[in-house]
């Protein structure tokens, strides 16, 4: 038998499977050496069976793991709702939304959930911190710290983010108390009260929250469970309405973890160019990306019109409360204001999480996240397609949620309470707009791993919701 025919039937043999579920979504396939047994095959046959199913996007390799059943967004169904584009108004953010946060569950099920086992790399934190403090000596403890931070943790994170394509200086980067303290000093320092600002539909409450608190208004801009915002969109806006600034989350911007192209990135800046835009980048996402982080749109910055806000809350500790901002022409003005806001930021907790990084810690645990994440992901893509109705999800390639698209008639604000009352906690879709749109959607989080009492939560939502 030819050995063209021999691997071809063995990656026929493979597809059929996949598509009839003899592997579900996120379950590992036979090893290479049970394949060749099995089939009585070479190896160099097998491996090229199944490198052809991974170009394909069947299949995905994990590195001394094995190869394991991807999901496919071309197979996927993903969501059809798209914004429709109103004028720009004031921002009123639900009282739902501090319900949610009252119960410690923006990205849970289950609310105030027990604490499990501490990861490897949160306990190598917890140790550097704790050096950290121990070594404080004498008087330093009544001083405070400079307003841009501590320069050995702006040096890891100028070194972590030349690794992802943006070569940056430690003085062009100032620390924060997350990337919600980011934002906030980036729109204080580029707008004033009535300025209109350009987000994305469905996009971050947290944004919508600033917005609020600092009395500007905003226009939602439709954008892509795959690539994000819009660009066709935002420039409708921008020819029809005086915007300021724009917020955008290129790397797996939240609710559906979408990744801008770097076509529309290129665009953005253009438009960003052309009517005299301040942009400012959510980065908040990119160090969970399933595979290599993006660049961020900062290294495309040619300009100086681009702030970038980032942390690590979400790739690392949601209690660290450590973010930086890097403020282009505007970062003398981010400077003052972070010294009028906060004053200045924990000196022991930015030494420990400095030598967190500079030991090689910060990366391991990335790497070990990252396959988490994948796993928690699959789970739950699995979980949906099961759901009796025609769900539409999308397939994130990083960040920790998952859009999903019911039946019109699907009220998912109505069904929180109901979900309260069997002890889940839904997150509806009309939070990520400024008007209420996306009634029949919700964010659902992959964010930790599907315990039992999770998987019940999960398995309870369709008769809430459907």
């Amino acid at each position: 038998m030819a050995e063209e025919f021999r691997y071809q039937q063995l990656e026929n043999w493979l597809l059929q499977g996949l598509q009839g579920e003899r592997w579900r979504l996120g379950e590992r396939l036979p090893s290479i050496r049970s394949l060749c047994q099995d089939q009585g095959l070479s190896k160099a046959t097998v491996q090229h069976a199944l490198q052809r199913l991974e170009a394909q996007g069947w299949l995905e390799a994990r590195p001394k793991a094995g190869y394991f059943v991807a999901a496919r967004p071309a197979n996927a169904n993903p969501p059809t709702s798209r914004a429709r584009i109103d004028s720009p108004r004031p921002v009123t953010v639900s009282e739902l939304l501090l319900d949610i946060m009252g119960r410690s569950a923006a990205f849970d099920l289950l609310p105030d959930l027990a604490a499990g086992e501490l990861p490897p790399g949160i306990e190598a934190l917890n140790r550097a911190i704790g050096r950290a403090l121990r070594r404080q000596r004498g008087e330093g403890h009544q001083y405070y710290d400079k307003p841009e931070g501590n320069l050995a943790l702006r040096e890891q994170l100028a070194i972590h983010q030349g690794r992802r394509g943006w070569q940056v200086a430690p003085d062009q980067l100032c620390v924060t108390s997350g990337c919600q303290h980011a934002l906030f000093l980036a729109l204080m320092a580029t707008c004033e009260r009535g300025d209109v600002v350009a987000v994305e539909s469905p996009g971050f409450y947290g944004v919508l929250q600033l917005l609020q608190q600092l009395g500007l208004q905003a226009v939602e801009v439709p954008s892509s469970p795959d690539s994000g915002m819009d660009m066709d969109a935002l420039e409708a806006v921008l020819e029809r309405w005086q915007v300021r600034a724009v917020i955008a989350s290129p790397a797996f911007s939240t609710p559906s973890g979408a990744l801008m192209p770097l076509d529309n990135k290129q665009r953005l800046l253009a438009l960003a160019d052309r009517h005299d835009l301040v942009v400012i980048e959510d980065d908040i996402y990119a160090d969970t990306a399933l595979g290599p982080a993006p660049d961020p749109l900062k290294a495309l910055d040619t300009d100086d019109r681009v702030i970038l806000c980032g942390s690590l809350s979400k790739s690392l500790s949601r209690d660290l409360r450590v973010g930086w901002i890097s403020g282009a022409r505007w970062h003398a003005r981010i400077l003052h204001l972070k010294l009028v806001t906060q004053l200045a930021s924990s000196r022991y907790l930015q030494q420990g999480l400095a030598e967190f990084m500079a030991d090689g810690y910060y990366a391991a645990h990335v790497r070990r996240q990252r396959q988490q994440l994948r796993a928690n992901r699959d789970q739950l893509l699995a979980a949906l397609n099961g759901w009796p109705a025609d769900v539409r999800a999308s397939v994130p390639q990083g960040g920790l949620s998952v859009w999903v698209e019911l039946p019109e008639h699907v009220d998912t604000l109505a069904a929180y309470p109901r979900g309260l009352e069997e002890g889940v906690v839904i997150t509806p879709g009309p939070l990520f707009s400024v008007s209420g749109q996306f009634g029949h959607c919700l964010r659902i989080s992959y964010a930790h791993p599907w315990t039992a009492d999770r998987v019940r939560a999960l398995g309870k939502l369709p008769a809430l919701l459907l």
